[in-house]
């Protein structure tokens, strides 16, 4: 009787439970440490990278697994916002120094199902809005999109626009940008576009979650081989866009283009500009996040990786400056 009582205990009181061991979370003890980071290993005097300067990095290295699997993030000033992909937010402060201050560990408060299982919390996608604060989130698999608070204080609301309900669980919105003009870009990962070798992406005239049938469709080529995974609005307009490519042979490659904002067009083709490709001698990995700040007249590119949670990966935090 009392192993009867303890089975039906669980399933009353653990959410969801089906004998998949649940989605790892952030230890109450806030803190990583940091390891700096040369473009080039065997060069480190080398810092020019096609379009880029390198500004210097640092490898983040944390606790438990929960730590790293970072997909999108936002850098206002010396504050940093890292969010994996099973919804585990890093948020520190780091200045010149490449030293982290100010660490704090959360979670997002809600999303897709109960957040039991890394499907229910496959955020890939971060925005933000820098005038009320409030912050969008892409999530793969349940393709959709939740709004929240500032600083991820409470979730308000959530759409799922029916232009993504039929993205692939593993393709959906990879990469999205709020642009200052309040129109929303979302780019899928793997679903396909209008022409060969492109993906679709879907232009929001206002917020996703708010009026998710409104906005126009359109393709975007990346260069051969790759998939978008993040993009940023520069100062000018142009929207920096990260594409990722695996193969066997050299792991993970990444690639920048930059679009300009007017090629965004309903049912329009829009084919980057390669400006920099992050392949070997240079160090790669699997480049998912982007965020773009000014330091006085310097347009500054930070790029995060996703380890995967794999000792064989890096969570790289790695500072350019935009030369073209």
């Amino acid at each position: 009787m009392r192993i009867l009582l303890s089975i039906l205990l669980v399933l009353l009181f653990v959410p969801d439970w089906s004998g998949e061991p649940r989605l790892p979370l952030l230890p109450d003890a806030a803190a990583f440490r940091v390891e700096q980071v040369a473009l080039v290993g065997r060069d480190p005097a080398r810092i020019k990278l096609g379009g880029l300067t390198y500004l210097g990095g640092v490898a983040l290295h944390g606790p438990g697994p929960a730590f790293g699997g970072f997909s999108a993030m936002m850098v206002e000033g010396e504050w940093f916002t890292l969010l994996s992909d099973g919804g585990n937010i890093v948020s520190f402060a780091m200045g010149g120094d490449w030293t982290p201050r100010t660490v704090r560990f959360a979670a997002v408060p809600a999303g897709p199902g109960r957040g039991w299982h890394k499907r229910e919390r496959d955020s890939e996608s971060l925005t933000r809005d820098p005038a009320t604060g409030q912050l969008w989130v892409g999530f793969e698999r349940a393709n959709e999109i939740w709004r929240y608070a500032p600083g991820f204080a409470a979730a308000q609301a959530h759409a799922a626009p029916p232009a993504m309900a039929k993205w692939s669980s593993n393709g959906g919105a990879e990469a999205m940008v709020r642009l200052r003009d309040g129109r929303f870009v979302v780019l899928a990962e793997d679903r396909k576009g209008s022409a060969k070798g492109t993906v679709r992406g879907l232009a929001f005239n206002g917020d996703p979650v708010k009026a998710p049938r409104h906005g126009f469709t359109f393709s975007y080529r990346p260069p051969r081989g790759f998939k978008p995974t993040d993009m940023a609005e520069l100062p000018d307009g142009r929207i920096a866009i990260v594409n990722r490519r695996f193969a066997v042979s050299s792991a993970f490659t990444a690639a920048l283009t930059l679009v300009p904002r007017a090629a965004i067009r309903p049912r329009a083709v829009v084919t980057g500009r390669e400006v920099a490709r992050f392949e070997p001698p240079v160090r790669h990995d699997n480049f998912e996040a982007l965020a773009v700040v000014r330091e006085g007249r310097d347009t500054i590119l930070w790029i995060a990786s996703d380890d995967n949670q794999w000792p064989v990966q890096r969570s790289l935090l790695l500072k350019f400056r935009l030369d073209i």
